[in-house]
């Protein structure tokens, strides 16, 4: 669900009426991954991957401040900022596809053809003309979009065959790699496009891109087997009325619609909302940096507590912080104060997203309607991440010139607290069905 580093890995297996099994040679040794390198390279590629899809989407408030101000000046943000959303959507929406192509066994074709649709399409971007919003859409939204759905799940999924004792932390250690990259990627192209233009900023980050998904197209193929043998039988149909009758996990899923078309607010207007707030350029270019340096450890040391506190015990703090801090942008005006939010609501913000799929685990009662209920979850949550960030951009002002930026921030608070206390009722009813003690859950 979420959008904005970071799902736990046998959430990505999504499958369609079916049971899987993954039958390797190395199968013995994925026990014994401690005394063995092959599943470190692994998750050493699947951070580069991550590095490069996540991370380079939570970068994306750079276009969209320089899409605003110089590239499509005739677009109001809500227009713009379609781009990044769709982006996004793809990303989970063709969860479900990618996911039955991954059980069939083609992950090295999936990761293939993936880095190359991801690296040509930014390099295509690169060559997109101001003021013709069709192409940038079709580059950036689609192409890239696409290319990362090939990417991002695969990557993930790919984990949790090789983990076993250490599979919580060989997740954390993968999904960081998005955050660094959110930290990363706006550096490069804000401080690429000072010195040179931002058509060459986007051509330096096509090029570390490439260079990056290509070395984890090798770690991969070091580790994996070319053809790890997948034994698909059509024996276990997921009980939909079971399903459908679920109401902690029905309740979970609108929580998490709601809560994502505010979230990824500040992940996309931040850096507009300092520069029209009149602070200094050269403090807002590290912005989204310093708000996914929070997102690096936000993601890894709460699925860690979660472990020992239960995941909703952890999860609800996070969101109802979360909220507060989106209601508390209205008074933050100076350097050091949005310095200290970004780096604050990255961490709660980061929290909500890498434990959501460990969530839905729990809410998972029988292991082989696993699938079939991240897929559900995942195609419902894309179409919070598709709308949220245009409406914020309708909210904002339909010119783009005259920002109004209370009523953003307003929705962002208000819809964050309702999915908040959404996730709330959601407990009580996991609790009531499963006799679980309030304690541990």
């Amino acid at each position: 669900m979420h959008t904005p580093a970071t799902l736990s890995l046998e959430h990505s297996q999504i499958i369609d009426e079916v049971e899987y099994e993954i039958v390797s040679p190395s199968e013995e040794t994925i026990t014994e991954e401690e005394s063995n390198k092959g599943p470190w390279l692994i998750v050493i590629g699947t951070w580069l991957v991550q590095f490069c899809t996540y991370g380079y989407v939570s970068a994306f408030g750079v276009y969209q401040d320089h899409y605003t101000r110089e590239f499509l000046p005739n677009r109001s943000p809500s227009e713009i900022s379609w781009i990044g959303s769709v982006q996004l959507f793809l990303q989970y929406a063709l969860g479900v596809v990618v996911g039955r192509i991954y059980d069939l066994g083609y992950f090295h074709y999936l990761i293939g053809v993936g880095t190359i649709l991801q690296t040509v399409s930014l390099f295509m971007l690169s060559l997109t003309r101001p003021h013709h919003y069709p192409e940038i859409f079709l580059a950036q939204a689609v192409g890239m979009g696409l290319g990362q759905a090939m990417l991002f799940l695969p990557s993930l999924s790919i984990v949790s065959h090789h983990f076993k004792r250490r599979r919580a932390m060989a997740t954390g250690v993968a999904v960081s790699g998005a955050s660094v990259g959110g930290i990363v990627w706006p550096i490069i192209l804000n401080q690429a496009s000072r010195k040179l233009d931002f058509p060459n900023a986007i051509r330096i980050s096509a090029a570390i891109l490439c260079t990056f998904l290509v070395l984890a197209n090798f770690l991969y193929s070091i580790a994996i087997p070319k053809r790890e043998a997948v034994q698909v039988r059509l024996q276990h149909k997921p009980d939909f009325r079971v399903i459908r009758t679920d109401w902690a996990y029905l309740a979970s899923i609108l929580s998490a619609f709601c809560i994502n078309l505010g979230l990824f607010f500040p992940y996309f207007y931040l850096q507009s909302y300092a520069l029209s707030e009149g602070l200094e350029s050269s403090f807002v270019l590290y912005l989204l940096a310093i708000l996914n340096a929070g997102s690096v450890f936000g993601r890894v040391l709460p699925s860690f507590l979660a472990d020992k506190l239960g995941v909703y015990n952890v999860l609800l703090p996070s969101l109802y912080i979360s909220s507060g801090l989106g209601f508390a942008l209205f008074g933050i005006h100076t350097s050091a104060r949005l310095a200290v939010f970004a780096l604050l609501y990255g961490f709660w913000s980061g929290s909500y997203v890498s434990l959501i799929p460990s969530l839905l685990v729990q809410l998972s009662s029988d292991p082989g309607e696993l699938g079939v209920r991240m897929g559900i979850a995942f195609s419902i949550v894309a179409i919070s991440l598709l709308g949220g960030t245009p409406i914020e951009g309708m909210f904002l002002g339909a010119d783009g010139k005259s920002l109004e930026w209370s009523h953003p921030i307003l929705f962002c608070g208000v819809i964050i607290t309702c999915g908040s206390f959404g996730m709330t009722i959601s407990k009580y009813l996991f609790i009531r069905s499963r006799r679980a003690h309030s304690r541990w859950v």
